[in-house]
């Protein structure tokens, strides 16, 4: 069977224009297409000893990235801070992002409402594939500011604040913020979807325990400094 489906694109992203209640609707229609193409696929977690998982097609690949891009942006450069860029993120961390959508283990809200869904009918060849092609992409570049916050969160990604218990950013996440493995690149992301995930981390919303102890004690104001140097990044 095959299915076709045009996104019609300007070249930006659009999410965010038509506010939240449309950013749902199109990730209903959009869990709609993955159904019909990958409805008669099962997770390789859920298949039985004997099932081995469906290989996956170019064009498989190609179609769900499609999909990924009315979200996340072409070449998962999202204009939108809703949907995290993706280009250029560590392949490692997108699997098992991924992962845990499928199978749930990421309960965010916003995992929730826009991931749990759309990932449900992934395959791990899939889950592979789809990873492998956004981690190979060129990352979206920072952009230089003139913000005295810059300075001061520059200082906190590189020192902590030993007042708090906070260690330096980059003992895990590297000196450039690039990551590594496991460990998401932080680097030309939106700043205010990495204040949401601190912010989450710090609630528990989004669980990590080391994440959690990590953010659990940053004020508002060193949120908003921290963030505003990994713009620059």
């Amino acid at each position: 069977m095959t299915i076709s489906f045009t996104i019609v694109s300007d070249g930006g992203d659009h999410p965010s224009s038509a506010g939240p209640i449309g950013a749902k609707v199109r990730v209903a229609v959009i869990f709609a297409v993955l159904v019909a193409l990958y409805g008669n696929q099962q997770p390789a977690g859920a298949a039985s000893n004997a099932t081995q998982p469906v290989p996956v097609t170019q064009e498989q690949v190609e179609g769900t990235v499609h999909v990924c891009s009315t979200c996340h942006g072409f070449g998962g450069r999202s204009i939108s801070p809703t949907f995290p860029r993706l280009a250029g993120q560590q392949k490692d961390y997108l699997v098992a992002q991924l992962t845990a959508f499928r199978d749930k283990t990421r309960a965010d809200p916003h995992a929730r409402t826009y991931m749990w869904g759309m990932a449900a009918h992934l395959t791990d060849p899939m889950i592979e594939a789809v990873a492998a092609y956004y981690s190979g992409l060129p990352p979206v570049a920072g952009e230089p500011g003139t913000s005295p916050e810059i300075a001061v969160g520059a200082k906190i990604f590189a020192e902590g604040i030993l007042s708090a218990g906070t260690p330096p950013c980059m003992g895990c996440h590297s000196a450039k913020a690039e990551g590594a493995g496991p460990i998401p690149r932080l680097a030309g992301q939106h700043r205010a979807y990495i204040a949401h995930q601190l912010e989450a981390f710090a609630s528990n919303a989004r669980a990590n325990e080391i994440m959690h102890e990590n953010s659990k004690s940053l004020t508002p104001e060193q949120i908003s400094e921290v963030t505003a140097f990994l713009a620059t990044q």
